[in-house]
């Protein structure tokens, strides 16, 4: 094993994924939440155990004292009564309703959800039309319709709350089963026998569950408030019992003389409020794994590049292409992990350049970085310089690099869908990558669309500009992609592994496209590939990547018959031959046992 590779494993190694625990306290408003919400909590669950007076005993001879008073150092509300220890019993109160009312409605709207969203037909359609006919009521009018009907009471506010916030669960949850319930997994599970209730158990409500506890996460500060105004208006918690809404109702008729009364619990509701807010927010971020991997992180215009960043001199002055010693990481907390290094190739007018190599070994990165493509953050360009022709593209200003992007240097990406949007039709695309770069008029851009789709083998090209992607074949979907990158005829194209999805007639065709393409334009034309037999076909000369690094460079005549890297062996050794049958594997074997000792 090379030096590089040990050094990248153990990196590989050092570098743990972050627990939940570690991102939510990283997250400093969710920690904050947490810290208030859990400091509120414990005071609510001690309270009993506290030498605090009875939240209940009056004293009018100690009326509206105000804070800061000797034995009461919230003072004390219009009865006398210590301020201290009814906001702690009312937010004791307030909580545990509040929390209630919220499993109540995650369970019964999460129920809902998953039944309707699973079962569909009718049973969809007579449950989803049932929360529409609760959701037609502004719900706090829905809520206090329900006290009125139950009762003045703390557990008739619960179920009120309840009630109305169950749509908010089950429209949510039915959203998420909806998409899961025709997945593969879920119908490999039918085929193995499973039935509907161990399907739904075993499967939908495990992928289901994260969504369930960030609605509740989110709406459980928002029922904490609905039960405050409903007891703030006398139907929740009935005197002698106090909730933090009944305090604040109770505090309006002293709030110019005596605000504390209101104030006090009126802060408490707010903190309360915002915490539970902010810590929903944080537990939002840490169950959804997209959020937890950064693939949700807004990117950057550019990739980042150090601001110590060492860039060599342009040793190839002649070609359209040069990279120089590039250097590529990737943040990973405080560690970063090397990518590619020290890589340096060129690329000649009218040339083709294939770059070869396992998955993994950095071919895209070093691809992607000429025009600033690799994602910031995390990603980011440690040192080396990138060349077109003269320029150093790592120096230039946002706007040039950006303008430079389809008309200098233009993109073939291995997935056409990542190309094309599925909502216009792909002439409409097409003129958006003319557009981008050459102002004129619309009919001009159409019939230059329609030139463009022709040239690359779209029959009936005008009405085949009528059609969206998902009406194309993959094969003519690449082909709309290498007209877009076409489009402003761009010195040099870089084409990702263009035919890696298509089947080996199709893969033939987009490959003597190419050729024929670059070669009638003169462009340059890099080949990112892992198939030495494509390899032959297309490309002037060779560079073989490894592990982030370039070991082997040469016309790809001489690499193909006379490889010198041991690395390059094994890969020429990987691509099939009629006729060889078993030898064929056992040569591979011999080769990569050899490499193996070697290393």
């Amino acid at each position: 094993m090379s030096a590089l590779a040990e050094t990248l494993t153990r990196r590989a190694q050092s570098v743990r994924r972050p627990s939940a625990w570690h991102l939510l306290v990283k997250n400093r408003l969710a920690a904050a939440g947490l810290c208030l919400i859990v400091i509120i909590a414990a005071l609510a669950v001690v309270v009993p155990a506290l030498p605090l007076a009875d939240p209940q005993v009056t004293a009018p001879v100690n009326r509206l004292k105000p804070i800061l008073t000797t034995g009461h150092p919230l003072g004390t509300d219009q009865l006398g009564r210590d301020m201290l220890s009814r906001l702690l019993w009312g937010a004791r109160i307030s909580l545990a309703v509040g929390l209630a009312a919220t499993l109540v409605a995650a369970a019964l709207g999460s129920t809902i959800g998953i039944v309707a969203g699973y079962a569909g037909g009718r049973t969809d359609n007579l449950l989803m039309r049932g929360i529409d006919m609760l959701m037609a009521f502004p719900y706090i009018l829905l809520a206090l319709a329900i006290v009125a009907a139950l009762g003045p009471g703390l557990v008739h506010a619960l179920y009120a709350i309840a009630v109305v916030n169950i749509p908010f669960f089950a429209r949510n949850v039915r959203g998420v089963t909806l998409g899961y319930a025709k997945r593969e997994f879920v119908d490999a599970a039918r085929l193995s026998g499973k039935g509907p209730f161990a399907i739904v158990v075993t499967e939908i409500l495990p992928n289901v569950l994260p969504v369930i506890v960030i609605t509740m996460s989110t709406t459980a500060g928002w029922m904490i408030l609905e039960t405050a105004g409903l007891s703030f208006l006398g139907l929740g918690a009935q005197p002698p019992q106090a909730d933090l809404g009944s305090m604040l109702g109770e505090g309006r008729a002293q709030l110019f003389t005596a605000p504390h009364v209101a104030i006090v619990p009126g802060a408490m509701i707010f903190l309360i409020v915002i915490s539970l807010n902010l810590l929903g927010d944080g537990i939002r971020d840490v169950l959804d794994p997209r959020l937890r991997s950064g693939a949700l992180a807004r990117p950057g215009p550019v990739t980042d590049v150090a601001g110590g960043r060492i860039a060599p001199p342009n040793t190839q002055k002649y070609a359209t292409l040069s990279i120089e010693a590039l250097e590529i990481g990737f943040r990973s907390g405080r560690d970063v992990v090397p990518a590619v290094r020290g890589v340096s190739l060129h690329i000649n007018p009218g040339e083709c350049l294939g770059l070869i190599g396992e998955s993994g070994s950095g071919k895209s990165v070093t691809a992607l970085s000429i025009m600033g493509l690799v994602t910031s953050p995390p990603g980011f360009i440690r040192n080396g310089a990138i060349y077109l022709k003269d320029e150093d593209v790592l120096g230039m200003p946002e706007t040039r690099l950006i303008a430079s992007r389809g008309k200098r240097v233009a993109f073939v990406f291995q997935d056409p869908l990542t190309t094309l949007h599925p909502m216009y039709p792909i002439g409409r695309q097409v003129e958006e990558a003319i557009a981008a770069h050459q102002p004129s008029g619309a009919r001009h851009r159409r019939e230059k669309a329609i030139a463009l789709l022709d040239k690359v083998g779209i029959r009936d090209a005008r009405e085949r500009a009528k059609h969206y992607p998902h009406q194309l074949s993959g094969g003519q979907r690449q082909r709309v992609g290498i007209a877009m990158a076409l489009a402003n005829e761009p010195e040099i194209i870089i084409a990702d592994e263009p035919t890696t999805a298509l089947d080996v007639t199709v893969q033939a065709r987009i490959l003597k496209l190419l050729r024929d393409l670059q070669r009638e334009r003169g462009m340059a034309l890099l080949f990112i590939t892992h198939d030495f037999g494509v390899v032959s076909q297309m490309c002037d000369r060779v560079a073989v990547m490894k592990d982030g690094e370039i070991v082997e460079t040469g016309v790809t005549r001489n690499v193909l018959t006379n490889p010198r890297h041991a690395y390059t062996r094994r890969l020429i050794a990987c691509v099939p031959e009629l006729g060889t049958g078993d030898r064929f594997l056992e040569r591979v074997a011999g080769l990569f046992q050899s490499g193996k000792e070697q290393a």
